[in-house]
């Protein structure tokens, strides 16, 4: 984009992006025929990165000027970390049996040393690909996927902050993820068309699920209940009072590393951003064994939800959709970097006789979040919905880590 945007307003860009994702959500959740024949091929999260990216490449809003970004990376990221983490039960996760967290974390670590195969394997066709760095080296963008494929879009923004992302590559792997996450979201509802007779050939013991499924029933009809006021403003106090307090000592932990442990800059200490979401992180993960956890039951991983397609949509501003075609060969990566999550995944499935459930959720609860795994879920049985999200959330808990560690070596593998 050149020249002088449209929009200079911020928070004109606001209401814009706004009203976007409003009529995006609108539609999505539409019975009308139309939109759902739409929304079956169009994924609803594309359409929050794609529309905004518009916006920027036809000159409308200059998303490299605005400070929206910034304002959502930097206040809205870490309060939504924060209620999202709140919510997480390791007790309730640990109580869906071995196999289910078992095949999670095999997710996980697929996805962390996936990437850098994919990357090796791709550079034997083009080596430009590995030796050089810089915002757009491709090593960089990647480490997004793996936040995108560990934890979510939260955990995704995090890692561009991080890793210090450029702007160009970041476009392309935002469209990479989509497509290539959405390619094996539809293979894995169609596997769970096929359950029954899957299971039965691996000789899987399904007997759990069934219990699983009572399990959550009762958890959530005695749980879920209709915020009022008090519970939404708790909500609002215990994002952003947290965030607060992480600003404080990233503001201080940041430059006390950088001026006296500065080689530890390779491994993201000295950034003030890194701390920022790490202690958001933790913090969240430790209040989740504390009676502020049951703010969820009123909301609060919606509100989180509210402020991330916020953020997604700011990220979507600094997209250039033209840039996309010119690096085909970024999918070549996605999809290679898939394969290898899901053969792996399909491997220990089968070695350790795990239902297709714990597989299929497992796999989504990590490359798709909470957006997507309780959808997958849902395909085996409604009720096993919130089971999607338990894991998901769990995912975002350990999204920042194992992607900051997937982005280490991805780093070695190509600088």
């Amino acid at each position: 984009m050149t020249g002088t945007a449209l929009v200079t307003n911020d928070a004109v860009a606001l209401g814009i992006l706004a009203t976007i994702l409003g009529f995006v959500f609108y539609t999505s959740s539409s019975r009308h025929p139309f939109w759902q024949k739409f929304y079956r091929f169009i994924p609803a999260l594309l359409l929050c990165y794609f529309l905004p990216s518009l916006l920027n490449t036809f000159g409308v809003i200059d998303g490299h000027t605005s400070q929206l970004y910034f304002v959502a990376s930097r206040y809205l990221l870490p309060a939504c970390l924060v209620l999202l983490i709140l919510s997480v039960d390791l007790k309730a996760i640990l109580g869906l049996g071995p196999k289910a967290v078992v095949m999670f974390l095999t997710g996980t670590i697929g996805i962390v040393i996936g990437g850098p195969i994919a990357l090796l394997a791709v550079s034997f066709i083009e080596p430009s690909l590995i030796g050089v760095d810089g915002p757009n080296a491709v090593w960089r963008g990647m480490t997004t996927l793996a936040g995108s494929w560990i934890g979510g879009g939260a955990n995704q923004a995090a890692m561009k902050e991080i890793y210090e992302v450029g702007g160009n590559i970041f476009s392309v792997m935002v469209t990479v993820d989509v497509i290539v996450a959405n390619i094996w979201m539809a293979v894995l509802l169609f596997m769970a068309s096929k359950a029954k007779e899957i299971d039965a050939k691996t000789g899987a013991d399904t007997s759990a699920i069934e219990t699983l499924k009572n399990k959550v029933e009762k958890y959530h009809a005695e749980n879920a209940r209709i915020p009022n006021l008090r519970d939404l403003m708790l909500i609002v106090a215990v994002g952003f009072g947290i965030t607060g307090v992480a600003h404080i000592a990233a503001d201080f932990l940041g430059p006390f590393f950088e001026a006296n442990y500065p080689w530890t800059e390779d491994y993201s200490f000295t950034s003030k951003f890194f701390w920022l979401v790490v202690i958001v992180t933790t913090i969240g993960l430790a209040m989740s064994f504390s009676p502020v956890r049951h703010l969820e039951a009123a909301g609060a991983s919606k509100v989180a939800s509210a402020f991330l397609y916020i953020l997604v949509a700011t990220i979507g501003l600094h997209m250039d959709v033209s840039k996309v075609l010119d690096t085909p060969l970024y999918f070549l990566v996605g999809i290679i970097w898939m394969i290898v999550h899901a053969g792996f995944m399909l491997l220990v499935a089968k070695l350790i006789k795990a239902p297709l459930f714990y597989m299929a959720v497992g796999s989504q609860a990590n490359v798709g979040g909470a957006a997507s795994a309780p959808v997958v879920a849902a395909a085996f049985h409604p009720a096993l919905a919130p089971v999607g999200v338990l894991l998901a959330v769990f995912g975002y808990v350990l999204g920042t880590y194992m992607a900051w560690i997937c982005g280490q070596i991805l780093q070695l593998v190509a600088v």
